[in-house]
């Protein structure tokens, strides 16, 4: 029976992670740290209203047995680069640095495909710098997921990336492109899950085509 962390429990990986980590008979707790309540009756459940600015207030409670990370914002609803960036890196890093420092031994990151930290792209760049660092923490176990475009039923309306993931479908139905195609967030959920029951220390990640098929259910 396992204790999970999450953080970036409202967003659309993030949100089907949860529901399937409290289905899940193999954990028997299940600790968000979130902004504002999710509201989900559940006896396994334990959630914490947090700043994410002020660590010293809440940094005592990041103990159990894996951290899923799946905290993400775009640059429009962040409104700077500068505001993503500490939603997507700073955030992220510092309750994963937390973590490791209180002896969680697992970690899993929703990364992005083409993370790099020497891109020049922005968005890029950024996901590279924090697998780059996180991959420098003492975790006895990091899995770092690297999904493609995302589809599912998001809170806002993001038209452009709507229209992207329309291209996409088409571009990956094309015979030897199909892990091009859009995959759903509670598919990258469901990977997240089984990698974690992969009894293999170290570091691994997984790419599009691997994100697929370890999102298949058991």
């Amino acid at each position: 029976m396992k204790t999970a962390i999450v953080v970036g429990a409202t967003g659309l990986v993030g949100s089907n992670l949860v529901a399937l980590l409290l289905k899940d008979t193999r954990f028997d707790k299940v600790k968000l740290f979130v902004r504002k309540s999710m509201n989900l009756p559940s006896d396994k459940l334990e959630e914490h209203i947090v700043d994410f600015d002020e660590t010293d207030k809440w940094k005592k409670l990041i103990t159990g047995d894996v951290l899923y990370s799946a905290m993400g914002t775009t640059l429009r609803k962040a409104g700077s680069k500068d505001a993503q960036y500490k939603i997507d890196y700073t955030y992220q890093y510092q309750v994963a640095r937390i973590a490791a420092a209180n002896n969680v031994r697992q970690y899993v990151l929703v990364s992005s495909a083409g993370a790099n930290p020497d891109s020049g792209i922005f968005y890029s760049k950024m996901k590279g710098e924090l697998e780059r660092d996180i991959k420098k923490l003492p975790f006895e176990t990091i899995h770092i997921v690297r999904p493609g475009m995302l589809a599912g039923d998001r809170a806002e309306i993001r038209t452009g990336e709507q229209i992207g993931i329309g291209i996409m479908k088409i571009v990956g139905a094309i015979p030897g492109l199909g892990n091009l195609k859009p995959i759903e967030g509670a598919q990258v959920a469901t990977a997240m899950v089984n990698a974690t029951f992969r009894q293999v220390a170290g570091i691994h990640s997984y790419t599009l085509g691997d994100v697929f098929k370890l999102g298949k259910r058991n």
